[in-house]
């Protein structure tokens, strides 16, 4: 059997990005001293008179966009999710959201798949901070072929746009002849009536890998793709409580105002049911090898099946 293919969401990013440039004038990026670990370096290359590093001062990153921005100009800003979502909160509030400017973050190098970079690298409260800010979408792909769809789908619509990347090469899951990205559209990848399972970015490919370790078991589970965090599918999450009757949340984030949060707050108005949470258990991440910290944090296939199963 021929292996699966992995692509890091950041190089996905990168490639985008140069689609993008190729066919709208007014595609400009920023960076702040890491295009070579965000990709946007591809941009560069291919477009140099439309890149602006703007060094190690991301609050500032974000005011240029957001300048730029009211030029008709549509600016991807770019740097680590800790960096984006954390050291220039303020700016991307009071500057970009606040103003509903058309500015798209992309934030790479996002939850603890960072590795060894560890704990103050690994931001896992990114989408938390993110959808708190009133108009703001946020994005959070799970491979190459979601997310080069996003960063098309962010330019196409008028206002500010989170997007989500990791460093890690996860699984292509995706047919990129028939994928069709809908902003605020989940999709459902496999059906199931025992328990929901309901997935964002890397870990949608580790809900598969447990809904077919839960299979073996008897337990059929529906797994469903959330790539949309804020605007959120609401139909399609009280749809599958309703038809299943219990929900698990799989995400590479914070448990507390991520994914998991989003979906309970659903739920809890909508179609009360039991929810479980896999996510960050509110603690801080830690160095080491990528894969080996998924799989410490019960985010890799087996993890999530375990969790699962007890659950049910």
């Amino acid at each position: 059997m021929s292996e699966v293919k992995k692509i890091a969401t950041r190089e996905s990013y990168g490639n985008a990005l140069v689609e993008l440039g190729k066919e709208h004038d007014n595609v400009v990026v920023l960076d702040a001293d890491l295009a070579g670990a965000t990709k946007t370096g591809t941009f560069k290359k291919a477009f140099p008179d439309r890149f602006y590093d703007c060094g190690i001062a991301e609050a500032n990153l974000m005011g240029i966009a957001a300048g730029l921005s009211t030029t008709g100009l549509v600016p991807f800003a770019s740097t680590f999710a800790m960096f984006a979502a954390g050291r220039a909160y303020e700016q991307v509030r009071n500057s970009i959201g606040y103003p509903h400017l058309n500015v798209k973050i992309g934030a790479t190098h996002a939850g603890i798949s960072v590795g060894e970079d560890g704990a103050t690298h690994q931001c896992n409260e990114d989408i938390a901070l993110m959808r708190t800010i009133p108009g703001m979408t946020v994005i959070n792909p799970a491979d190459d072929i979601e997310a080069k769809a996003a960063v098309k789908a962010a330019y196409e619509m008028e206002g500010p746009v989170y997007l989500r990347f990791g460093r890690l090469a996860v699984p292509v899951i995706n047919d990129n002849a028939d994928y069709k990205f809908e902003i605020g559209k989940g999709v459902t990848l496999r059906e199931g009536k025992d328990v929901a399972i309901i997935a964002t970015g890397l870990c949608v490919s580790s809900a598969l890998d447990a809904a077919d370790l839960l299979a073996a078991d008897g337990i059929e589970a529906k797994v469903i793709n959330i790539h949309t965090i804020k605007p959120i599918d609401e139909d399609l999450i009280v749809a599958a409580a309703k038809e299943t009757g219990k929900v698990v949340t799989v995400e590479e984030h914070s448990i507390i105002g991520g994914l998991g949060g989003a979906v309970a707050e659903v739920l809890s108005e909508k179609a009360p049911v039991p929810v479980k949470r896999i996510g960050v258990n509110d603690v801080f991440g830690e160095s080491g090898p990528a894969v080996k910290l998924i799989e410490k944090y019960g985010l890799d296939g087996k993890g999530v099946y375990e969790t699962v199963k007890a659950f049910v």
